[in-house]
């Protein structure tokens, strides 16, 4: 993994689709890596549905997440991840279900990153502390900006950093306001259901005499 704040890979990212016929072959891992190069967190693998120029598009049910110490913790929400390849953000776009008080829906949750690279049959993005979340009912927040602040002392951002870091959270807040994807409900409604059709068990064909 290489880690100078604009992220490379000698593998083509169009390598996943070369194997698209067979299904078994579409599911990869996601990990999360800190300025130093140390992996942060790593998700359980993750099922490949879409792919363009500009993002990847995972799904899956359910993910087990590894922190760095160790640690492990299961998410137990179906997820849509939307990993942009120039972008300087990723989300994960969450179904929350009886979470009242607050509106059941679509969860978004955007991680302010480097832009996404495949490399050794990875998806990998450097994590920047900083994100937003936007939750079903419309309110956004601003979260982890105090591990932000403390995290750029400490790796020492440099200026350039910090401004493309600051200016994806304001495309991000500009990409919600004008309904832009991936914050499209329908669009994330409509790519969980692509995974489940392209994931639905094998049923033995009976013979037919």
């Amino acid at each position: 993994m290489v880690h100078n704040n604009e992220p490379r890979s000698g593998v083509s990212p169009r390598l996943l689709m070369a194997l698209s016929s067979n299904r078994f072959t579409r599911w990869i891992k996601v990990q999360a890596y800190k300025h130093d190069g140390a992996l942060h967190r790593q998700w359980s693998p993750a099922y490949l549905v879409f792919e363009n120029d500009d993002y990847w598009v995972l799904a899956s049910k359910a993910s087990v997440v590894t922190e760095s110490d160790g640690r492990r913790w299961m998410t137990k929400e179906k997820a849509v991840f939307i990993l942009f390849k120039h972008r300087w953000m990723n989300v994960i776009a969450m179904f929350k279900e009886n979470q009242a008080p607050r509106k059941d829906g679509i969860c978004y949750y955007v991680n302010i990153a480097s832009p996404t690279i495949l490399d050794q049959g990875y998806l990998k993005y450097i994590d920047y502390d900083l994100d937003v979340k936007l939750y079903p009912d419309g309110v956004e927040r601003t979260l982890d900006e105090n591990e932000f602040a403390r995290h750029a002392e400490i790796y020492g951002y440099s200026p350039d950093l910090l401004k493309v870091i600051k200016e994806s959270e304001k495309t991000v807040r500009e990409m919600i306001a004008e309904g832009k994807f991936p914050f499209i409900d329908e669009e994330i409604e409509k790519l969980f259901h692509r995974f489940l059709e392209e994931n639905k068990p094998f049923v033995e064909k009976k013979h037919i005499e």
